[in-house]
C-alpha cells in the first residue's frame, strides 16, 4: 500500500461538477492498493499517518499530529500510485488491484483511519474522475510505502 500524504490548510474534490468533500487543516491523504495489501499494512499505515508529527507546534516546530490539532482528513484512491516506469515511457498499472479487491481495503482503511481519529474521514469517489483541489501547507508531502518500512 502507497500512500502520499500532503499538509494542507484545505483541500476538496468535485465529481461532476459537485463537491463531495471538503476539510479545512488537515491532511489529504492518496493512497494506491496493490493485491499483496493486508490489514497489517492497513494497520501500520493508518497509525503511521495519524501519529505523523507534521504540524507546528507554538514554536513553529513540527512536534504536532492531525490528532493534536484536531484536523481532518480526506482520503482518495489512486491507483496510479502503483504504477511501475521501469520499462519504456508508459507506466504500467499491472500491480494495481482490480476494484474487487481494492474496495474493501480501501473501505477499511478509512475506517481504521475514522477509528483512530475518532471523527469521520472525508473520501473521494472509488474509480470516479475526480478533481481534486488543494492548498499545501508547507509545503509538507510524505511519501509511505507499508511495503517498505523505513
Amino acid at each position: 500500500m502507497k500512500t502520499v500524504i500532503q499538509r494542507v490548510s484545505s483541500a476538496s474534490v468535485t465529481v461532476n461538477g459537485k463537491i463531495v468533500a471538503e476539510i479545512q487543516k488537515g491532511l489529504l491523504v492518496l493512497v494506491g492498493i496493490e493485491d499483496a495489501d493486508t490489514q497489517e499494512d492497513i494497520n501500520w499505515l493508518t497509525s503511521k499517518i495519524t501519529n505523523l508529527r507534521i504540524f507546528g507546534d507554538e514554536n513553529h516546530v513540527m512536534n504536532l499530529s492531525v490528532q493534536d490539532i484536531a484536523g481532518d482528513i480526506i482520503v482518495i484512491s489512486q491507483f496510479t500510485l502503483q504504477a511501475s516506469t521501469k520499462k519504456g515511457n508508459r507506466p504500467s498499472y499491472l500491480k494495481a488491484s482490480k476494484a474487487e479487491i481494492a474496495i474493501p481495503l480501501y473501505e477499511r482503511f478509512v475506517l481504521e483511519l475514522e477509528n483512530q481519529l475518532g471523527k469521520k474521514v472525508q473520501t473521494g469517489i472509488f474509480a470516479a474522475d475526480m478533481k481534486v483541489s488543494l492548498l499545501n501547507d508547507g509545503p509538507v508531502t510524505i511519501v509511505i510505502d507499508s511495503k517498505n518500512k523505513e
